[in-house]
């Protein structure tokens, strides 16, 4: 019997819709697959023993297994759907307009993609308030420009990064936040409530650990969400920051990006449990398993999580269980398609979060079945996708912060030596 995060115990809260393939069972893979029209069948994972999974009925992953009523996503306006639809669209054009602009020779450096992982980013971010802090890794560059967008896509004053800075910093442009110090997520704001990325992955969680406590004793309610991917669970530094979160009750929500491969590393190779939200169980905390290709179900179980959090009440874990598209960078793309079998490659594609939200959109009479066949993003690989393929509006948005990165200057010489030695301020 699957219990609710307010129950406190790190077991699922409720059963995960997707689908299996019965080729790949016995390596404990269990990546999503199947058509979306389509969702498959219900994983409960009680319900594992050893590489046998029983099932019940097939239900689509729209929350209507569940009462909507008593899920977050009710609260949720004809608007939000579409809003949230768009930003999918927006976190996709943005890493396919990157791949390209690299053919192109426009851009250098290594880029990790969060092709077909987009709804975790978006799902997760939605529902937070202005001053909660995030903490996001390397496949998480949308997460930059997404927190509190919905404050306004040109809104320069909300908490998160504009899109023009985001993009100097992938351009290593002295216009960046680290201004030409890194190509890629090592950045963060104070001011915006993001912390600080690293390549140590998990080590942000001791930190994000030490923000909202510092919070907390100022009397704040701000929660953080830290993102990692499902290897990093193995890391002693993610024991030690989730136990100390758990022994203050301080509000840190960990989500356990799975995309069922840690660099090239399967998922039977690293945990000995098919759910990585197990890991929860050694601290007394919850720990759910989230549909990583539904933007909803991802929304429904993170301000479950939240207002757990905002109550005092600790941290959770949350599993969102997704695939990763490409290699573990594009400098492993060619490896990656050597040691993952192109059948589970297809498969794990096959469930796009885009395809899934306009399912949604359209069952329920938000989108007509015109409008959503008038862009077709979906199951494209980026070579494949062009602009015609996404709306004008999130194109136009991409472009602007492209353009303004490639023209924007390169730092100084003099500025080597900047932030390295303690420094006079008036």
């Amino acid at each position: 019997m699957s219990r609710s995060v307010s129950d406190g115990l790190a077991i699922s809260h409720r059963p995960l819709a997707i689908s299996l393939c019965p080729e790949t069972l016995n390596q404990a893979l269990t990546f999503p697959c199947g058509k979306p029209e389509n969702q498959g069948t219900i994983l409960n994972p009680q319900a594992i023993s050893g590489d046998i999974l029983a099932s019940t009925p097939a239900t689509k992953t729209n929350g209507k297994a569940d009462s909507e009523g008593s899920l977050a996503r009710a609260h949720l306006t004809k608007d939000d759907y579409l809003e949230l639809l768009k930003q999918l669209y927006l976190a996709r054009y943005f890493d396919i307009r990157l791949a390209k602009e690299k053919r192109r020779g426009r851009l250098t450096g290594t880029l990790y993609s969060s092709h077909n992982q987009e709804a975790i980013l978006v799902g997760s971010l939605y529902g937070l308030r202005p001053n909660d802090w995030i903490s996001p890794i390397h496949r998480d560059m949308p997460a930059f420009f997404l927190k509190d967008i919905r404050a306004g896509w040109d809104n320069n004053d909300r908490m998160g990064l504009t899109i023009e800075e985001l993009c100097a910093q992938v351009w290593c442009k002295v216009t960046s936040p680290s201004r030409a110090r890194d190509n890629w997520s090592h950045i963060g704001s104070k001011a915006k409530h993001i912390i600080h990325s690293t390549s140590m992955l998990a080590g942000t969680i001791p930190a994000a650990a030490g923000v909202v406590y510092a919070d907390r004793l100022n009397g704040g309610d701000a929660v953080v969400l830290t993102y990692n991917g499902e290897g990093s669970t193995a890391q002693g530094v993610f024991h030690e920051a989730i136990n100390f979160a758990a022994v203050h009750k301080l509000p840190v929500i960990t989500i356990i990006e799975n995309n069922h491969w840690a660099y090239g590393t399967p998922n039977h190779l690293e945990y000995s449990l098919p759910d990585f939200a197990r890991r929860a169980d050694g601290y007394g905390i919850p720990g759910l398993i989230a549909d990583g290709q539904d933007v909803l179900d991802v929304y429904d179980k993170v301000m479950e999580c939240v207002e757990y959090a905002r109550a005092g009440k600790g941290p959770s874990i949350i599993e969102c269980k997704t695939y990763r598209s490409y290699g573990h960078g594009d400098h492993d793309d060619d490896r990656a398609a050597k040691y993952r079998p192109q059948e589970e490659i297809e498969m794990g594609r096959s469930r796009d979060p885009i395809a899934i939200m306009k399912g949604i959109c359209v069952e329920k009479g938000y989108l007509s079945q015109a409008d959503a066949d008038k862009y077709k993003a979906e199951r494209k690989h980026a070579t494949e996708a062009s602009d015609e393929d996404f709306p004008p509006e999130v194109v136009e948005y991409v472009k602007r912060g492209v353009e303004f990165a490639v023209q924007s200057p390169a730092p100084e010489a003099h500025e080597g030596s900047m932030w390295v030695f303690a420094e006079e301020t008036k």
